[in-house]
């Protein structure tokens, strides 16, 4: 199903927008030049002279457009503030001739955006003033900030809330308008359901795997190029990048808004090409550019278990975390003397009722965590806590920037043997599968048609 503006109700409008970005693009693209405008000016108690001459080069608060989609503006700004996003995802550890790669692939992500927008607005989808600060709050939450705090964050790391907001307002006006006319036209038959469940009752005891996916689209005469990018990004994430924002930024799949994380899967749900890679990953691995259709694809395998089984690592936990601080300009000697103290204190500890204590010595602090599962808690410690009992705490560990802590064990509920997803969870799992595949080839139709002007 092709979809796309309606000329007669946009094209007006889009050409007085796209000419006044012309002609602002005209007046602040001069250096040293003489521009003469014949035409009579209205005398507005300015004494404008009918030449203009500019004197120097441009202003540095003034930037040149990046593009113009169907009438839209994208600056350099935009651009900018959206790369920098990436950049602080990453820890700032991206060279210079890749940032420059970067932009490049940022802009298509925006003008990808903007078309979204767009299309939902044409469709009388809007995200109003009231959801994009809610939206924006729950996002600083999780960042434990405030959104003021985070607004402010995000200037220091070169960005703006603007930029956020505005990836965010793509995000969810994109998902309203699949949800509104692309999801009633999915169906999803009973026996196809049940074909599913018969499927993994027949793979109980084998593999399956939670795999996160950056996708990017290609054709037979851009297959190269793309290939090319999507190699640059597989570098960038082996040393170090993170997964989740790159797949936020590049990735085509629908997936991307949660970081391209495909959920749980079996080898045999995905494209051939794909789960021959995944069943030769190990934890934490990536993998790719891989050819399937359409396009390429990277593989992160992000954890793996047994279908239908207990797993040791679905243990729930509650757990007591002591920690120490350290004052900027603490001198080594002393944060060796004062860790080694706290860690000899740890080892004699009885108990997570010994943890106020070792806290009061060591003007430490004590937090409460509830419902932890041990498969959630980074890859090292989750070895430590499949060892520990009730009581029993971690060796300290930290260093002098981040604190040093101790995790004590206070309660541990075993895994039980799961039992199979439920109807409705299979159901939910294909229609989103078929959804995004028609999101992909709507998105297609909005690029084909759309007016874009790179400046």
């Amino acid at each position: 199903m092709k979809m796309h503006f309606s000329a007669a109700i946009k094209h007006g409008v889009m050409t007085l927008k796209c000419g006044a970005a012309t002609l602002g693009l005209a007046a602040i693209g001069l250096s040293a030049q003489t521009v003469r405008d014949d035409r009579s000016v209205p005398n507005v108690g300015l004494n404008l002279p009918s030449t203009v001459s500019q004197i120097g080069a441009n202003g540095p608060t003034i930037r040149k457009a990046t593009a113009i989609v169907n009438g839209d503006v994208i600056t350099g700004t935009d651009v900018d503030q959206r790369l920098a996003l990436i950049i602080f995802a990453n820890g700032g550890n991206i060279p210079a001739e890749e940032r420059d790669r970067l932009r490049v692939q940022v802009l298509s992500n925006i003008i990808d955006e903007t078309l979204q927008i767009q299309e939902a607005k044409a469709n009388d989808v809007e995200i109003s003033k009231a959801e994009l600060d809610q939206a924006f709050a729950t996002f600083a939450s999780r960042s434990k900030r405030k959104p003021d705090q985070m607004k402010e964050f995000l200037k220091t790391a070169g960005s703006s809330d603007r930029s956020l907001r505005r990836q965010i307002e793509g995000e969810l006006a994109w998902s309203r308008l699949l949800n509104r006319r692309v999801a009633p036209n999915i169906n999803v038959s009973d026996d196809e359901v049940k074909s599913v469940i018969d499927r993994l009752n027949a793979a109980k005891g084998s593999t399956e795997y939670r795999v996160g996916e950056i996708f990017l689209s290609s054709t037979p005469e851009n297959f190269q190029e793309v290939s090319t990018n999507a190699t640059r990004i597989l570098e960038q994430l082996r040393s170090g990048g993170s997964f989740a924002a790159y797949a936020r930024q590049f990735s085509e799949s629908s997936t991307s808004i949660v970081g391209g994380d495909l959920g749980w899967i079996r080898p045999k749900q995905l494209p051939d090409e794909l789960s021959l890679a995944i069943v030769d990953m190990k934890v934490g691995q990536v993998a790719g550019p891989i050819s399937v259709s359409g396009g390429v694809s990277i593989l992160y395998l992000i954890d793996n278990r047994q279908v239908l089984a207990a797993d040791p690592r679905d243990a729930v936990l509650s757990l007591r975390q002591v920690s120490i601080s350290f004052p900027a300009g603490t001198p080594a000697a002393e944060f060796q003397k004062r860790s080694e103290s706290f860690s000899n204190a740890v080892k004699s500890m009885q108990g997570c009722g010994g943890a106020e204590a070792i806290a009061k010595q060591f003007s430490g602090d004590v937090v409460d965590n509830e419902q932890i599962t041990i498969r959630d808690l980074p890859a090292q410690l989750q070895t430590l806590m499949l060892q520990l009992q009730v009581g029993q705490a971690t060796p300290a560990f930290g260093s002098q920037t981040d604190g040093v802590r101790t995790l004590i064990v206070c309660g541990r509920d075993e895994p039980q043997v799961a039992g199979a997803p439920t109807e409705d969870a299979i159901e939910n799992k294909l229609r989103d599968e078929r959804i995004n595949r028609r999101a992909q080839i709507y998105l297609r139709d909005l690029r084909r048609d759309a007016i874009i002007d790179y400046r």
